[in-house]
């Protein structure tokens, strides 16, 4: 464990590296919201505020109520995560199991329902998949903040891409951290470009399938960081 720690810079290598798998099923569901659920982010909420804005300055077929509804899912699950996790540690623990947990059983069962009943742009099951997926990466986002990776929130590389640049040699920095910040940025672009080929791949049950996959691996991740809890609380 101590060489892949040093690489990535993170003295916690463990919570590091479930953060970025978190990252990788984030660019997966991002993009099976954006190309299946009418251009709709349910993670990257800078996104569905730029398109809202837009939208509402009458930007040609911009949507107006996915995105809105996107907001409203997103900040309701972060609030779910705050109150759940509120005078946790700041590490993993067993309501950080609970709540990513929560995000993998949530996003698996919509992407099988999705897969039975595949959503149509504009209609109630695809706004009722949007609300409901939003929430569960609003708790994730919450629960990573919780566990406090730097430069990892599993949502959003934006913070992340701007410590990479401004830290850099170029920038006049020390190119601290560089290896997790690279990694955080690759990995959604990568589970962005995984998304877009299973929704390809998948034909009308892409959507659901995008959704199963990311669901699943974020379920790895939870049952993955209960047992390492388990074993350093019992070591």
């Amino acid at each position: 464990m101590s060489s892949p720690r040093r690489l990535l810079g993170e003295p916690d290598g463990v919570h590091l590296v479930l953060m970025l798998a978190l990252t990788f099923t984030t660019g997966i569901v991002d993009a099976v919201g954006y190309l299946g659920l009418d251009r709709v982010f349910t993670a990257n909420m800078t996104g569905n505020v730029v398109i809202l804005g837009m939208a509402l300055a009458g930007g040609d077929g911009l949507p107006v109520l996915g995105p809105t509804l996107a907001l409203v899912g997103f900040a309701l699950g972060a609030a779910l995560g705050g109150r759940l996790l509120r005078g946790r540690p700041s590490r993993w623990n067993e309501r950080s199991t609970l709540a990513f947990g929560t995000t993998g059983v949530v996003a698996t069962t919509l992407g099988v329902c999705a897969a039975v009943a595949v959503p149509v742009e504009h209609t109630v099951w695809a706004f009722v998949i949007t609300v409901l997926l939003a929430v569960a990466m609003g708790l994730q986002a919450a629960s990573a903040r919780k566990i406090g990776v730097k430069d990892v929130t599993t949502v959003v590389v934006t913070s992340t891409l701007t410590g990479l640049a401004a830290d850099s040699r170029l920038g006049g920095g020390g190119s601290e951290n560089w290896p997790r910040r690279l990694l955080a940025v690759v990995l959604i672009l990568a589970g962005a470009a995984v998304g877009a080929l299973l929704l390809r791949g998948g034909g009308q049950h892409g959507v659901g399938i995008g959704m199963v996959v990311a669901g699943v691996l974020s379920l790895a991740v939870a049952v993955t960081g209960h047992r390492l809890r388990v074993r350093e609380t019992r070591g």
